[in-house]
């Protein structure tokens, strides 16, 4: 026979649950809840006494999850992500490209693919509306995970290829130096053994794209300057300051290869890369609309590169 709590658990009372769990803080998970302090910790309380196990250890400095708490909200989590699940097969069912899709994608993407592809996709979507958060990778996969994400736009590697996703093409990286660098006197393809002893300016920790580009250039016997920007524009200015070299994705460059004392080469023999990529949660409710759109992304990224002769190098 199923057992009964004496109070059953409501979904909001679940949604107190994971957003204590959150923030750390009744207070602030009160706030993001909108509602009051006492209203949460009361329905917190009753959830604690339904389930018959604490799940915060409280004190006067912070709130910490019980050993018991981290599995509860867990499931907790799971059970939301259903019933969001539930509620966007409904809705989709009538009009799978209506609504509202939160997709994520990484800083070295977002401002020079986005102004790209989401002018055809307003026009072949029109009553889709896309939201778009910019943050590195790691954040993204947990925002996914969590369901504060539909789907991503990242870089293809281990952290995301056991998840569901579309191919959108491959972008190359390029030889950056400034003008009075020995190496920038040449405009014949770069082989990578040039790079040997070179200063190389890099991303910070938590971009992947560092990480591709520091790969590349350990193999080549470059090695990492001191310095680490935080996007690719200030990546640029040092680099052009004369502060070091770097490797830029070709897809940055319409819009920060813009120096008058900034010069690129491309490489000799195969050049390193990343793939991007559409990902979303599996068993996602919205696959076949997320599947549709990536397919749209990658026939507007493949179309962009082939009308410039890949991306432009001025």
């Amino acid at each position: 026979m199923t057992r009964f709590a004496p109070y059953p658990l409501s979904l909001r009372q679940l949604q107190y649950l994971v957003a204590v769990a959150q923030y750390r803080s009744f207070r602030r998970a009160a706030a993001a809840c909108g509602v009051s302090q006492p209203s949460l910790s009361a329905q917190v309380a009753q959830a604690e006494e339904s389930l018959g196990a604490q799940v915060f250890e409280r004190s006067t400095r912070q709130v910490k999850l019980s050993s018991a708490g981290r599995a509860i909200v867990e499931r907790a989590r799971g059970v939301l992500l259903e019933y969001e699940a539930l509620l966007d097969t409904a809705r989709r069912e009538a009009d799978p490209f209506s609504g509202l899709l939160r997709l994520g994608i990484i800083p070295t993407v977002g401002p020079y693919l986005l102004p790209l592809i989401s002018p055809p996709l307003r026009e072949r979507y029109p009553a889709l509306t896309l939201l778009w958060f910019e943050e590195k990778t790691s954040v993204l996969i947990k925002r996914l995970q969590e369901g504060e994400l539909e789907a991503a736009v990242l870089a293809a590697g281990a952290d995301v290829q056991h998840l569901p996703q579309v191919v959108l093409g491959d972008d190359p990286f390029v030889f950056a130096a400034a003008s009075a660098h020995p190496l920038a006197a040449s405009t014949k393809r770069l082989r990578s053994s040039a790079l040997e002893g070179e200063k190389v300016l890099l991303l910070d920790d938590g971009h992947c794209f560092r990480d591709q580009a520091l790969h590349y250039c350990a193999r080549a016997g470059a090695e990492e300057a001191g310095f680490r920007a935080t996007s690719l524009a200030t990546l640029v200015q040092m680099v052009a300051a004369g502060a070091g070299v770097t490797l830029l994705p070709e897809l940055a460059l319409p819009v920060e290869n813009r120096q008058a004392s900034l010069r690129v080469r491309h490489f000799a023999e195969q050049a390193p890369m990343r793939t991007l990529v559409l990902v979303w949660r599996t068993r996602s409710a919205a696959e076949i609309t997320l599947r549709a759109l990536g397919e749209t992304m990658a026939k507007l990224y493949r179309k962009t590169r082939t009308a410039k002769g890949g991306v432009r190098t001025p």
